[in-house]
C-alpha cells in the first residue's frame, strides 16, 4: 500500500462534469489499495471572480480581508469534490488549510508555509478516509487565514507529500506532462518523459505554466519526486526528479514570459556604488530583478537597464525617481517586451547553444534587446509582438521536424 498525494488545478474541477471526472481518478487510486491525500484549487475562474467582487467594493482592499475572501474558492471545490467522491462509494472528508495543519507566515497574499501539523491528516487516513485539502491556504500565528500566492495549490501538494513522506506526488493539469514548448501554441512540441528539478525550476520561473516554481523548489529541497500528468487522459506523464537516467538533451524547453517590463536609467555617473544604490532600494521593497545590462560608459556616465515583472514596474520607477543619484536623469519603462528562454542541463557540455538560438532569431528577423545566461539557460528580451513567432523559430532550431 502506498500513500499518494494528488493535486488538481482549477481547470480540472471547473464544472460538475470535470469534478466527477476527478472524483473517478481519486476513487480508482484509492480502490487500488492506496491512501490518498488531495490538494485542490478553486474552480475555473473563481479566484478572478472573487477579486472582481472585491473591486466592486474597494480599489484598495486590505490584504488580510482578501485572504479571507480568496480562501473561499478552494473551500467550495474541496467540499464539492468530497461529495463527488462519496457519490462513488468511497469515504472522503474535506479539510480547509488550517484543519489540514498548514502553518504559515503572516505575509498575507504571499505567505510561506512554515510547517504542517499532520495529526488531523493521520487521524483521517487512519479512518481510511480520502483526505481532500483546500490548497493555496493556511493559518498564521494570529489565527488568521492566509493564502500562499497564485499557483499555491502545487506548493500545498508538495508540502503535503514532504510532511507525510508520501510515495508519490502527482500534479494533474490540462496537459499530458512537461513539453519542450507550450503544445497549445507551438506545433511539434514534444512531451518529456523525465526532467531534473533544476531544469523544471528554470522553465517554471521563465514562463512555463505547468508547475509553480515554489513547488519545484520545495520538491527539490525535500526530494519529492513529482509526476505531471493530464486529468483528461489516462497516459503516463513527465517525472520531475533529482537526476534523469536518459542522456542529457541539449535543450529541454523553450519558454515565453510576457510578464516583463524593461526599465532603463540613462546617463548615471560612472562611479562606484551606483548599482548598489539602485538595486538595494528595489530589494528593500522586495522587487525581484532579472536581466541586468550596463553599458561600458561614455563621457563619465553609463546606462543601466534591467527587467522586473510588469506588476512591479510602476513602483520600481517611482523608487528610482526618489534616488539622489538619478535626480534629473531619464528613466524609461517599456512594458511591450517579452522574455524568450531556452533551458537545458546539456548546455554545460555543448558549445554553440547561444549561436543556434541567435541564428534562429536572426533568420526570423527578430531583434534582441538584452541577453542573460546561466549554466543551463539563455534568455533574451525581444519585442512582445514577435514573441510567439520567436518561440516557434527557436523551437524549430532545436527540435526540427522528424
Amino acid at each position: 500500500m502506498s500513500l499518494i498525494v494528488q493535486k488538481f488545478g482549477g481547470s480540472s474541477v471547473a464544472n460538475a462534469e470535470r469534478v466527477q471526472n476527478v472524483a473517478r481518478i481519486i476513487a480508482e487510486t484509492y480502490r487500488a489499495g492506496n491512501d490518498v491525500v488531495v490538494s485542490v484549487s478553486a474552480q475555473g475562474d473563481t479566484t478572478d471572480d472573487l477579486i472582481e467582487k472585491a473591486a466592486e467594493i474597494t480599489q484598495k482592499p486590505q490584504k488580510r480581508e482578501m485572504d479571507m475572501l480568496l480562501s473561499a474558492g478552494e473551500q467550495m471545490s474541496a467540499a464539492l469534490l468530497a461529495m463527488a467522491v462519496q457519490e462513488l462509494g468511497c469515504p472522503a472528508v474535506s479539510l480547509l488549510g488550517w484543519q489540514a495543519g498548514f502553518i504559515t507566515s503572516s505575509n498575507y497574499g504571499a505567505a510561506r508555509i512554515k510547517t504542517i501539523r499532520t495529526e488531523r491528516l493521520q487521524v483521517e487516513l487512519g479512518r481510511k478516509n480520502i483526505v481532500i485539502c483546500a490548497g493555496f491556504q493556511g493559518i498564521c500565528k494570529y489565527d488568521d487565514v492566509t493564502t500562499i500566492g497564485r499557483g499555491g495549490s502545487d506548493t500545498s501538494a508538495v508540502a503535503l507529500a514532504a510532511a507525510l513522506h508520501a510515495d508519490r506526488c502527482q500534479i494533474y493539469t490540462d496537459v499530458e506532462g512537461v513539453f519542450t514548448a507550450d503544445p497549445r501554441k507551438v506545433e511539434g512540441a514534444r512531451k518529456l518523459n523525465e526532467i531534473t528539478y533544476d531544469e523544471m525550476l528554470e522553465l517554471a520561473t521563465l514562463g512555463a505554466q505547468v508547475l509553480h516554481n515554489r513547488s519545484v523548489e520545495m520538491a527539490k529541497k525535500y526530494n519529492v519526486e513529482l509526476e505531471v500528468l493530464s486529468s483528461y487522459t489516462n497516459r503516463p506523464g513527465t517525472i520531475v526528479k533529482e537526476a534523469t537516467t536518459m542522456e542529457k538533451m541539449l535543450v529541454r524547453g523553450v519558454t515565453k514570459d510576457s510578464d516583463t517590463a524593461r526599465i532603463s536609467v540613462i546617463g548615471v555617473k560612472d562611479i562606484p556604488g551606483v548599482a548598489f544604490h539602485i538595486f538595494s532600494r528595489l530589494a528593500a521593497k522586495k522587487i525581484n530583478v532579472d536581466i541586468i545590462l550596463q553599458s561600458i560608459g561614455r563621457d563619465n556616465t553609463k546606462d543601466i537597464s534591467f527587467t522586473v515583472s510588469r506588476a512591479n514596474a510602476e513602483e520600481a520607477c517611482a523608487l528610482l525617481h526618489g534616488l539622489d543619484i538619478t535626480a534629473g536623469l531619464k528613466i524609461m519603462c517599456d512594458t511591450t517586451v517579452s522574455k524568450i528562454s531556452v533551458v537545458g542541463a546539456g548546455m554545460e557540455s555543448h558549445p554553440g547553444t547561444a549561436s543556434t538560438m541567435f541564428e534562429a532569431l536572426y533568420a526570423a528577423d527578430i531583434n534582441i534587446q538584452m541577453i542573460a545566461t546561466s549554466e543551463i539557460k539563455i534568455s533574451v528580451l525581444i519585442d512582445e509582438a514577435a514573441a510567439d513567432r520567436a518561440v516557434a523559430a527557436v523551437h524549430r532550431a532545436f527540435f526540427p521536424a522528424e
